[in-house]
């Protein structure tokens, strides 16, 4: 396996000489490819070497580690390949939720301890060794990144919880009818509208599916595509294809929906 390659991102120097000299002394082999001192840099830093994990500091000026890797995610489904892992950095023990706990990615305390990124090195090159085996397990207790990170946000900003949408106002032929948000199956995207798929109806709207994203609750709605979004409680199982892709089955609906890369992280490992 090449090594692994890596960005920092802390606004503060030297949290960030601290962080490169211990990581140097526990995993000498990862790759320090840049360091950011934003979140705004980070972003467009991951953009530029497409490291294969990025170190973002919670809390940063301009833009948060946490929306840093809402972006960087977005990023991921555009590009329907890549998904680097995360690691937050925090001083803050609080935010170490129980998430992280559960491997969707990881954090480390300031300042940085030997053992702890002893763990995270562990942690993962276990799940980038994960990434090409079969997953097919829809009960995986773990919630997926797009979760995390909005609980996350919310515990940062606790005045501003998210308002999710209830409805859909859709046009069905040349009609338009409101679509209770819960009865929908999936939500597929081309160039210019997004199809809203329930049992019974099939419709459009003209919102992009990195629109909704943050406008449906991610504990209903998970992204599996750049172009799909499905409901949990719609799907009926995950197979794989002939050529290894992740296919979801979905109750009441015969369409097969395509998981990308990207979003194999959502269903647990066999």
């Amino acid at each position: 396996m090449s090594p692994l390659r890596a960005v920092i991102a802390d606004d503060e120097r030297l949290m960030r000489e601290q962080l490169r000299a211990r990581l140097a002394e526990v995993w000498p082999e990862l790759q320090i490819v840049a360091e950011a001192r934003n979140g705004l840099e980070a972003v467009a830093l991951v953009e530029q070497h497409r490291p294969d994990l990025v170190f973002l500091d919670i809390r940063m000026p301009g833009l948060s580690g946490v929306d840093a890797a809402r972006q960087i995610a977005q990023m991921a489904v555009a590009d329907d390949e890549y998904l680097p892992e995360i690691v937050f950095i925090t001083a803050y023990d609080q935010y170490a939720v129980q998430a992280f706990e559960q491997g969707v990615c990881d954090y480390v305390l300031k300042p940085a301890e030997r053992d702890r990124l002893q763990l995270t090195a562990q942690r993962i090159r276990a799940r980038v060794a994960l990434r090409d085996k079969p997953v097919v397990d829809i009960d995986d207790p773990n919630p997926p990144l797009q979760l995390l990170l909005h609980r996350l946000a919310a515990q940062l900003n606790p005045g501003a919880a998210p308002r999710y949408l209830d409805w859909i106002q859709a046009s069905v032929g040349s009609a338009i009818q409101m679509i209770a948000v819960a009865e929908v199956l999936f939500f597929i995207s081309d160039e210019k509208y997004t199809r809203v798929q329930t049992a019974t109806v099939e419709a459009l709207i003209r919102k992009p599916i990195k629109e909704l994203v943050d406008e449906l609750d991610p504990v209903l709605y998970w992204q599996i595509h750049r172009s799909t979004l499905v409901n949990v409680k719609a799907i009926s199982g995950i197979t794989r294809d002939m050529r290894g892709r992740q296919i979801v089955s979905v109750r009441d609906h015969p369409e097969k929906l395509e998981v990308s890369r990207s979003y194999g992280h959502l269903f647990k490992s066999m």
